[in-house]
């Protein structure tokens, strides 16, 4: 393949970001709502406190 070939959507993406220039701060304010998220330690510790243990085959009852 030549060094100087793109794709079609490559080109579509570069015209698309030159076009609108918002684009990547969008993503980054979507990602944001999405992933960053703050982790609260105490309420982690709880969750992890109050694990029940899995039996080992569920669809079994053990009487």
């Amino acid at each position: 393949m030549a060094k100087n070939y793109e794709s079609e959507i490559t080109q579509f993406l570069k015209k698309y970001k030159t076009d609108h220039s918002d684009t990547e701060m969008r993503q980054r304010e979507g990602r944001g709502r999405l992933w960053d998220k703050h982790v609260d330690a105490e309420q982690q510790e709880g969750y992890k406190a109050g694990k029940v243990p899995q039996p080992p085959y569920v669809y079994y009852p053990i009487d």
